[in-house]
């Protein structure tokens, strides 16, 4: 598998461009526990980044999808993607990343080539998300929206606390938000290119999402529903319930 992309003799029109992805995976995951970087850790016997980058892939508007590596795993991956099978109307190319995750985004975009003008940035801990819900974003960009992201309502209500200084303290509540305004945000968010890439020039700090990037330039960010199995693996019990939904396809839907 070539380090570049493939060059392609058919291209979409700029109003049908197809879309790149960008999967930061250069974290450790200590939150899982000790061992592999959690993007590599297996979901049915299978790394949770090749779940990922089948679940980007799966969709037909994407033609790009960009792996940011730990700077001394770039190898690894490179020979993981090799040893399992992936679409081949979909290009790949693995970079390495950096100290943060916003910094391994940035390195992402910066290797897309040019004409890619839809991008979206995807969890690696996030294996199980439908295609259904990839293609609502890559749409709503298309549409004209110049940030989109996945989002479900919360079940739970939610309290804003002043927190504790010591560890299991009782905290004291401040307020109560609104619970139907609220929502819990996922990935793959999607951008308007030129939109990303402004975000990540002009935005400093550390924030824990690239759509926070875009809202600090004051620009708009628009939802679309996300869906109950794009949920983030990072604690074991996550997994368990990851193994058991994918359990469920592969004895329903053949998986």
């Amino acid at each position: 598998m070539s380090d570049a992309a493939f060059p392609r003799e058919e291209r979409p029109s700029p109003s049908a461009a197809r879309a790149a992805v960008v999967i930061p995976a250069a974290g450790r995951g200590v939150r899982l526990g000790p061992g592999a970087p959690k993007a590599l850790r297996t979901l049915g016997g299978t790394p949770m980044l090749i779940h990922a980058v089948r679940a980007m892939a799966a969709s037909r508007h994407v033609s790009l999808v960009v792996l940011v590596a730990p700077p001394d795993g770039v190898a690894e991956v490179r020979s993981l993607l090799d040893s399992h099978s992936l679409p081949e109307r979909t290009d790949f190319l693995v970079v390495p990343g950096g100290a943060t995750r916003q910094e391994s985004v940035r390195l992402g975009l910066e290797a897309l080539p040019a004409g890619s003008e839809v991008v979206l940035v995807h969890d690696a801990a996030r294996p199980l998300v439908p295609v259904e819900t990839v293609d609502a974003v890559i749409e709503a960009v298309r549409a004209g929206a110049g940030a989109v992201v996945p989002a479900l309502p919360l079940a739970d209500t939610v309290k804003e606390v002043e927190p504790a200084e010591a560890a299991g303290a009782p905290e004291p509540v401040v307020a109560t938000p609104v619970r139907a305004r609220l929502r819990a945000v996922q990935t793959p968010q999607g951008f308007d290119r030129a939109v990303l890439t402004r975000a990540h020039q002009e935005v400093e700090g550390e924030v824990t999402d690239d759509a926070s990037m875009v809202e600090r330039l004051g620009l708009g960010v628009v939802t679309v529903p996300g869906h109950e199995e794009a949920f983030k693996v990072t604690r074991p019990l996550d997994l368990v319930l990851a193994e058991a939904v994918l359990a469920r396809r592969r004895r329903n839907d053949g998986f």
